[in-house]
């Protein structure tokens, strides 16, 4: 790299910053001392807002932000700003509204240019370094900006009002006012109807929802598999089968070394976006995990083992973090790690390569570029039977075949690997380990867990506890935790709760709650906003609503306040959880897809907790069992006989043998001795 110009980002701690440290655009973080220069000498602000495994933020780094006569136009007529999305979600929120306002769509490279007092006037994404595309170069852009701001600045001024004020109430499009709270609009037909929506958009050839470009809306998936328990719809289950299998087959999924690619720009989930994102591998282990539970299927098993040790080996702090993200590109080439010619692979397997690339889809001519994407048409049994060969010997070769092939890959030069550790990343991962530790009935993936969490809540630790920190990198944590953080730590603390049955996770759960409540709630409008009551450097304070490719903290708050509320008996949170939902039921009957923890948090109200206690001496071993079921609208409380410490059961009397109480609706049946007499009770339930 050109180590010529050195600007303030080399300060930084993110590998997206620090990338653009020598640029010779004079770069400022976020914060205080840029705007304040903006307002002294009356420019503009250009935010440009991106990631470290972006590949359109690497081209035009190199396109433009590298060109020495660009950036000095920059420098002279700009203050300019590098943004970490994943460090600054809040930031990135408010100024992509305010791009896809103005040209209709989003994505990153953000480029907003905003007044000194932070008010988006204009903006894009991708600008190329000359005409291109139907898309002004970048330089032309700058210097219509330039002078539109110092010479139409009322103009600017009255534009970038307007923008602001949409910016800051779009998100009320999506609420409706409730006028009476003790309503329940929620029964099985509205569920259908919201499976319904969702059903609009399966692809039911390849799987998934809609076409190309294929993201694997993890929410949407574990909605239908939830619908399946709830109603019996194999229609459901199918779908869900036939997407989980074509992904796991697919070249979204890393055949060498395991893990998911964050998506694919085919329908048939061949051709990868090769960038490995932490927080999709998480939601994908923890459906998979679920799913298994209903398909106890080899693949579903060997996938979730395979992703979970890339984690381990390649996104794992020694702390016991986890990293955020890998790369597309290496060497500059988008893909070149992980793909492979098929004179390569005859060289390296011999007479075993035959084989092998007839399974794998290994062509003399590639199937992407004149080069080959691992991917599978079928499961290897299929594969087996239709050329007369064992399925155990053929495993068990491929094994072999495929060590050959990650230890040759491995001597490539690595994509590059986003080492920050995000708190609410982190715990998605914490979540997805605790389901497989259960899944797979796995101590091991359960212990990883409960390490996590320590890390967490040790390295994330604000001087203001309970207050958190939202990234850790090089034994510094940095910037205001956010809803996401808190509500997704708080979900894994219930989750690590469910495997352990230790009740001080419980606990730990509630006081976050409780600062959450008092920090992040809007007692008017009834909602969280995304940023915290104590931070100060945003033009506006937003509320996030959006299951996108990950949970808005919003509905994961409504599930975690409905557990809670079971859990501890506490009736304020059950109450608040509906609030929420009532608010949400129009932006969910419309947009499914765009509201699918909103839906399954709805699916709760219409099929009640089912709150289950494990009380006798092998307390730990038959709640294991209990948790192993697929039960999705459970929660379970174990103790070897201090019943005190579980509300429902103050007044139970400790027994020599264990038994199992299931309650609903604040009233619990007759004790049972054993798993098979509570599925009974369940299947009552159901009828």
């Amino acid at each position: 790299m050109n180590k010529k110009f050195t600007n303030r980002l080399a300060k930084e701690t993110s590998p997206y910053l620090l990338q653009h440290a020598h640029n010779p655009v004079d770069w400022y973080p976020w914060g205080e001392e840029a705007f304040a220069k903006a307002k002294s000498e009356n420019k503009p602000v250009l935010v440009s807002i991106g990631y470290s495994t972006c590949h359109w933020c690497h081209v035009m780094e190199r396109e433009s932000f590298e060109d020495e006569r660009i950036a000095a136009f920059m420098n002279h007529n700009f203050v300019n700003i590098k943004v970490d999305r994943e460090e600054r979600p809040d930031v990135d929120q408010i100024y992509m509204e305010a791009v896809q306002v103005i040209t209709g769509a989003g994505g990153w490279p953000l480029n907003c240019f905003l007044t000194p007092e932070a008010k988006p006037f204009y903006g894009g994404t991708y600008f190329p370094p000359h005409e291109a595309h139907n898309r002004p170069s970048w330089y032309t852009v700058l210097n219509n900006l330039s002078n539109a701001f110092n010479t139409k600045r009322e103009v600017i001024e009255e534009q970038a009002e307007k923008l602001l004020g949409y910016v800051a109430g779009s998100e009320t499009s999506f609420v409706q006012v409730v006028e009476d709270e003790t309503l329940n609009p929620f029964n099985e037909s509205f569920i259908q109807d919201v499976y319904y929506n969702l059903r609009e958009r399966f692809d039911n050839l390849e799987g998934g929802f809609g076409g190309a470009p294929k993201f694997p809306n993890t929410m949407g998936l574990r909605f239908i598999l939830n619908y399946h328990h709830f109603t019996g719809s194999q229609e459901a289950l199918d779908h869900l089968e036939l997407s989980l299998d074509k992904m796991i087959l697919g070249g979204i999924y890393d055949q060498l070394g395991g893990g998911f690619s964050r998506y694919t720009v085919d329908r048939e989930w061949m051709i990868p976006h090769f960038e490995k994102m932490l927080y999709d591998n998480a939601l994908l282990i923890g459906l998979l995990s679920d799913a298994y539970k209903v398909l106890p299927k080899p693949l579903y098993k060997s996938t979730i083992i395979e992703t979970l040790d890339f984690v381990k080996r390649e996104m794992t702090n020694p702390k016991g973090g986890f990293y955020s993200a890998y790369d597309a590109d290496s060497e500059g080439v988008e893909g070149k790690f992980y793909v492979w010619d098929k004179k390569e692979i005859q060289d390296l397997l011999g007479e075993d390569a035959e084989l092998f690339c007839l399974y794998y889809g290994i062509t003399e001519k590639g199937n992407w570029e004149s080069v080959n994407i691992l991917w599978r048409a079928t499961e290897l049994e299929k594969f087996a039977s239709l050329h007369n060969k064992k399925a155990d010997v053929l495993q068990k070769q491929f094994a072999e075949n495929k060590k050959v092939l990650f230890t040759q890959r491995n001597k490539r030069v690595a994509p590059g690997l986003d080492d920050k550790i995000l708190l609410n990343w982190n715990a998605l991962m914490c979540t997805a380990y605790a389901k497989a530790g259960s899944a797979l009935q796995n101590d091991l993936y359960c212990d990883i867990a409960k390490d996590n969490l320590a890390f967490i809540l040790h390295h994330f630790k604000s001087a203001n506890y309970p207050a958190l920190k939202h990234t850790f990198k090089e034994g510094e944590s940095k910037y205001d935790a956010f809803l996401d953080d808190y509500a997704y730590l708080i979900e894994a603390l219930l989750n690590v709760h469910a495997v352990t049955f230790d009740l001080n996770y419980v606990i730990k759960a509630r006081e976050l709650t409780e600062f959450v409540l008092d920090k992040f709630f809007d007692k008017k409008n009834k909602l969280f906003y995304f940023t915290s009551s104590t931070q100060d450097d945003l033009i506006v304070r937003k509320k996030d609503l959006y299951d996108g490719a990950i949970p808005s903290g919003n509905s994961v708050m409504v599930e975690n306040l409905m557990k809670l509320g079971a859990l501890l008996e506490h009736l304020p949170y059950e109450q608040l959880a509906h609030q929420m939902l009532l608010q949400l039921e129009g932006a969910v009957k419309k947009h499914a897809s765009s509201f699918s923890k909103w839906a399954e948090c709805m699916m709760y109200s219409v099929y009640t907790w089912k709150e289950i206690a494990v009380i006798g001496p092998n307390y730990k071993e038959l709640a294991s069992k209990v948790e192993h079921l697929f039960i999705p609208n459970k929660v379970i409380m174990a103790a070897p006989d201090e019943v005190e410490t579980y509300p429902l059961l103050r007044d139970r009397s400790a027994e020599e043998e264990t038994l199992i109480y299931l309650c609903e609706n604040k009233a619990c049946k007759m004790p049972v001795y054993s798993i098979e007499e509570l599925l009974l009770q369940l299947k009552d339930d159901l009828n």
